[in-house]
């Protein structure tokens, strides 16, 4: 057992401390990844009121994660100049008001600014969440952490998308909005009182011109290699994602009405799997689990990819051991990260890793369409392609992950 692993056990709980910090940090991810994937269960009500084409409301969605790259790339240039906690409260301020600023719309135009606001802000708020991890707390319980941060993803499977529907069908479309912006409100203050001042990065950094922050952190090889496992861990899966519901429901048979049972066993199961990965991740090492977890994904990645007609119980297992592996990977996938920049470059680091991730989002997820197409009866063809795109780009991320150089001296405040 190396030295890591053997001060990841040693303590038997997470400091109370630590521990509120991600629970706060875990609140601040729910709520923007409720607020990004709201939107695409929302397109009915939308279209129907604003009178839009599928090209128009597609655009909608589009725009978070365009605004989100964008943004993350520009502040990389600053953000390494101001202390973390100020700068996460301040940019989830602006979050939430233009969350509110959404549930207030009155046109079409209105919604479409609002969402680019909201996207300026998440995509900043979810590399400032990753970087408060890499300084916080010290590497060796990293695992643990990034599995506390991410289980919010999970939680707004289960629970955030159908609480926020459930609520758009009684109150109408504005409610969802309403509700993440006074969630956000209350989180907010919690996260004042529990997430620490980080100032250890800032020496040396207001005192160069902000283009040479952001030129340190693209001049460095090894930022490189990180960027790619990055782009990779998401370029197999984002081809096979979008089209899980279109495939399932033509070619294996699923019900419009069966559909949510996907989602709701995947995000019940990763909910309680992303944690555990944190844990294994802290105890065997960062790499290993990684290369053990992404080889894992393969099969189902393989088996979805390539399902004939079959009982739904048999693709629910298929589905979630989809979800639990393709998720499982980014907790130790994350951790390794954080631990690729120098503290000083991390923040800077993470805004622009975060721009190369929603880019490589959408990429895969047009060559994904690029890969099928549709019989004369309406079934998919070409869907197995995107599997054994995952598999390639497996292949190679397990290989190249063992080219990292880790700092992982870093200690918490």
């Amino acid at each position: 057992m190396n030295k890591d692993a053997q001060r990841a056990i040693a303590p038997t709980h997470l400091l109370v401390k630590e521990r509120l910090l991600l629970w706060s940090l875990a609140a601040i991810n729910f709520t923007h990844i409720v607020d990004f994937m709201v939107m695409m269960p929302l397109g009915p009500q939308l279209t129907k009121l604003f009178h839009l084409t599928d090209a128009q409301f597609g655009l909608l969605v589009s725009a978070y994660s365009l605004a989100a790259g964008l943004s993350g790339l520009l502040v990389s240039m600053v953000i390494d100049r101001f202390e973390r906690k100020r700068a996460l409260l301040w940019v989830y301020a602006g979050f939430a008001l233009a969350t509110l600023a959404c549930g207030l719309a009155p046109s079409y135009g209105a919604l479409m600014a609002a969402r680019v606001a909201a996207g300026v802000f998440g995509g900043v708020l979810g590399a400032l969440v990753q970087t408060i991890v890499g300084d916080a707390v010290p590497f060796e319980r990293r695992g643990q952490a990034m599995g506390m941060v991410m289980s919010a993803f999970s939680l707004s499977t289960v629970a955030g998308v159908p609480l926020s529907l459930w609520m758009a069908s009684v109150w109408g479309w504005h409610m969802p909005f309403f509700a993440i912006a006074a969630v956000s409100v209350l989180v907010l203050l919690g996260a004042s009182r529990s997430v620490p001042l980080l100032r250890g990065h800032m020496a040396g950094v207001s005192a160069q011109p902000p283009f040479e922050q952001l030129r340190r952190v693209l001049a460095e090889p090894n930022h490189w290699r990180a960027f790619a496992l990055s782009m990779l861990m998401l370029s197999g899966s984002f081809s096979i994602i979008p089209y899980i519901t279109i495939y399932t429901t033509t070619n294996v048979g699923l019900t419009a009405e069966e559909v949510p049972y996907v989602y709701l066993a995947g995000g019940v199961a990763t909910l309680f799997t992303a944690r555990m990965w944190g844990r294994l991740t802290d105890r065997w090492g960062k790499v290993a689990m990684f290369r053990l977890i992404s080889l894992a994904a393969v099969l189902p990645m393989l088996a979805l990819t390539h399902l004939p007609v079959v009982p739904v119980p048999v693709l629910l297992v298929v589905t979630t051991a989809f979800f639990v592996f393709v998720s499982g990977r980014m907790v130790p996938g994350m951790a390794l990260l954080t631990a690729a920049p120098e503290p000083a470059l991390r923040g800077s680091f993470m805004s622009v890793n975060g721009a190369l991730q929603s880019a490589a989002m959408g990429v895969s997820a047009w060559v994904g369409g690029l890969l099928i197409s549709r019989t004369p009866d309406g079934l998919v063809e070409g869907y197995g392609r995107t599997g054994w795109l995952a598999l390639v780009s497996t292949l190679i991320m397990v290989w190249w992950v063992g080219r990292l150089r880790l700092h992982t001296q870093a200690k918490a405040p």
